[in-house]
């Protein structure tokens, strides 16, 4: 290789959506070739892991990682990119957050395999065969990697240096950091702290157009169910919006064209969990009444009501950042404790 600074890209638990993104940057792929060497991007090229074996400590002037650890493969490979590389960046919410791999936290490893493998009208497995990590063939040992229990972020195994949030990162993120490595490398300009980068800093609702009214909600529809107002905040229209506990930065694409914000960039700064906030949030449109003016009893059924209007609360407010919440995962009889 030349003497160009060196970049990395690898792809561990996600959909690779995160890999594509990275050419939605149009004309500026030009200037990334232009300033890097590609070390190691497995989805574009050839290359194998002795390759990064291989490099001296430090070598990957910046890593894009993208994808949760759910295997020892994904955190054996998250350990030897962090000590190949000068920065470390989680790329993307799986990556961030454990985004939707992370909602396998909500059962178990077992329960996983069984519907994978097992109970599953598309499949064909009348022997009940699993996976196995090791398995003794003619030819020989056959291994693949450990399936873990508990799916986990890029910052609980590794020491992140930046995070760009959301599934995917939208084009204007990814230049901005890139461009900002580009100039420290060629032009001695500073790095950004160390953090959230390439997003803002307030709440999705910030850069919403649409208007807020306070008004008050007895359920929540699936968007099928209605044709919502274009102007008025879905949040008040009971269409789920995670917009309020969300970062901004994204534009409210989502909220734009009706979609109410899903909540892939992550919690608002100063937010520890954004699933928590969100319940919070919806207690303050709930038209439930008060306490006091009506029977204790009856404001309880109220409120059930309206949450019972939510198709799947956990995997609504926790669909990108369950790994990171202050759950992490739920409690299961026969858990047990480690990483499987």
């Amino acid at each position: 290789m030349s003497d160009k600074p060196k970049l990395a890209m690898y792809w561990a638990s996600s959909c690779g959506g995160c890999e594509i993104a990275t050419l939605n940057i149009h004309e500026h792929i030009l200037d990334v070739d232009a300033v890097f060497d590609i070390a190691f991007f497995p989805c574009i090229a050839d290359f194998k892991v002795k390759d990064v074996q291989g490099y001296p400590d430090g070598y990957i002037d910046v890593c894009l990682f993208n994808g949760a650890i759910r295997t020892s493969e994904n955190e054996e490979m998250a350990h030897l990119l962090r000590q190949k590389s000068k920065v470390m960046v989680a790329f993307g919410s799986c990556a961030y957050e454990g985004c939707i791999p992370a909602l396998s936290n909500l059962t178990t490893k077992d329960a996983t395999f069984n519907t994978v493998y097992l109970d599953n009208p598309s499949i064909d497995n009348p022997d009940g065969i699993l996976p196995q990590p090791v398995t003794l063939v003619a030819e020989g040992t056959l291994t693949i990697p450990v399936f873990y229990h508990t799916v986990k972020s890029l910052d609980q195994v590794v020491k992140v240096d930046y995070t760009i949030p959301g599934c995917p990162p939208e084009p204007h993120q990814i230049w901005a950091v890139l461009e900002a490595v580009v100039a420290a490398l060629t032009q001695g300009a500073p790095l950004p702290p160390s953090g959230v980068v390439g997003a803002g800093s307030v709440a999705v609702c910030e850069e919403c157009s649409r208007k807020r009214d306070v008004k008050k909600i007895k359920r929540f529809y699936r968007p099928y169910e209605v044709d919502p107002d274009p102007d008025i905040c879905l949040l008040e229209q009971g269409i789920m919006c995670m917009g309020i506990a969300t970062r901004s930065g994204c534009g409210a694409l989502c909220p734009q064209v009706g979609m109410g914000c899903r909540g892939c960039y992550g919690p608002v700064p100063g937010v520890t969990d954004q699933g928590a906030k969100m319940v919070s949030a919806i207690a303050s449109v709930m038209d439930v009444g008060k306490m006091g003016e009506i029977d204790e009893a009856v404001l309880e059924r109220q409120i059930e009501a309206v949450y019972d209007s939510i198709p799947d609360p956990a995997g609504t407010f926790y669909r990108f950042s369950m790994a990171h919440s202050i759950l992490r995962r739920t409690r299961v009889a026969g858990n047990g404790h480690g990483k499987e």
